[in-house]
């Protein structure tokens, strides 16, 4: 099992109450099951909404079952972005 971070963004970070917690999970999924578990409700439905970035590359359509998380790594969360 792999430690590290997951970092909320707008609103991902309203919804999580926080901007950033540890996770310890195997893989993305696992990372966000837990992350659902801690901050049910709102988050819950921003997270089906959101891209991720694991480790600075982009998850894109993955199942997040197969994209691994590395020890000390970083998980983002970025909810739809308006403007430009």
């Amino acid at each position: 099992m792999a430690a590290g971070t997951i970092r909320y963004w707008a609103a991902a970070k309203a919804a999580a109450g926080v901007a950033e917690e540890p996770y310890a999970a195997e893989n993305l999924a696992e990372a966000l099951d837990a992350a659902r578990d801690r901050h049910p409700g709102e988050l819950t439905r921003v997270l089906q909404r959101c891209s991720f970035l694991v480790d600075g590359d982009p998850v894109g359509t993955r199942a997040h079952e197969t994209v691994r998380l590395a020890e000390g790594g970083t998980v983002e969360v970025l909810p739809p972005f308006a403007g430009g």
